[in-house]
């Protein structure tokens, strides 16, 4: 088969401009961007959407006209290679259709890299490109009890999750963070009445622990795993342990599990995304 014809449909570049800023805690911002091409946003059903973040050298800024947006396909296929753009994947907190508005969630790590840094001083005004979306997992509305879990990078993900859930849902949420100081607001979210949101601390756990696993562990599971379904994301070596935790002494089924490291400590993206195809970046 010719290469062309099996590429696979490029996502539309999404035109955003930054209308609100909003500190969650001290390690989390929520920016929320109006989407100014509306009409080429194109929805997709799970909840877990995701987005490319698209980061212009200056070289390609500078050539853009004044009020314009680069295109991001014509410059990824036509920029020098010190020019290219940079792309981070960010999950969305939540998709407003009515107001035309995406919220991003982003996890503060530091002044170095692309898209923590722009998210610490986004301001109303500011422009920014984006590509997509894109998600695949769906929660199951007939479950017999559900599982979320994740950290930081995870969390706009596992809170979409919930409020995806039907009312009548039973399960746990499992959010980690670095300590109490670091938990969310969770007023505007829509947790069914069974649902419990349980947060845990990194700064409590022990010497060669995983928070996020351990709360995993003394979870309250259901004597009969028939029907259960777990979603649980976050730091790659943490996913690792989480893995034995669900699939060898749970005995789940992969089918029940969606289980991806977002991120891996001591990585940058492009390193963590190239190191994906390797043994090391594998979690199941």
């Amino acid at each position: 088969m010719d290469k062309s014809t099996a590429r696979k449909p490029r996502k539309p570049q999404l035109n955003l401009e930054v209308v609100e800023r909003k500190e969650l805690s001290p390690g989390m911002v929520r920016v929320v961007c109006s989407i100014l091409n509306h009409e080429d946003y194109q929805d997709i059903t799970p909840p877990e959407k995701y987005v490319k973040l698209v980061f212009f050298s200056d070289a390609t800024l500078a050539e853009t006209p004044a009020g314009e947006f680069p295109d991001y396909w014509s410059v990824r296929e036509s920029a020098a290679p010190e020019d290219l753009p940079v792309t981070r994947h960010m999950t969305l907190r939540r998709y407003d259709a009515a107001a035309g508005t995406l919220w991003i969630d982003v996890a503060l790590h530091g002044i170095e890299g692309h898209a923590g840094p722009w998210a610490a001083t986004a301001k109303p005004g500011d422009r920014l490109v984006a590509v997509g979306p894109g998600g695949k997992w769906e929660p199951d509305p007939n479950a017999s009890w559900t599982l979320l879990a994740g950290d930081e990078a995870a969390i706009p993900a596992v809170l979409a999750n919930v409020e995806a859930l039907p009312e009548t849902a039973r399960g746990l949420a499992i959010l980690e963070v670095q300590g109490p100081a670091h938990q969310h607001d969770l007023d505007d979210v829509a947790v069914p009445e069974n649902v419990e949101i349980r947060w845990v601390y990194r700064s409590s756990q022990q010497p060669g622990e995983r928070a996020l696993v351990v709360a995993i562990a003394q979870a309250e599971w259901p004597s009969d795993l028939t029907g259960v379904q777990a979603f649980v994301h976050g730091e790659r070596e943490a996913m690792k342990e989480a893995r034995k935790e669900l699939f060898d002494r749970r005995n789940l089924d992969r089918s029940q599990v969606s289980l991806s490291g977002y991120w891996a400590a001591g990585r940058n993206e492009d390193l963590f995304q190239a190191e994906k195809k390797l043994p090391v970046g594998k979690i199941l």
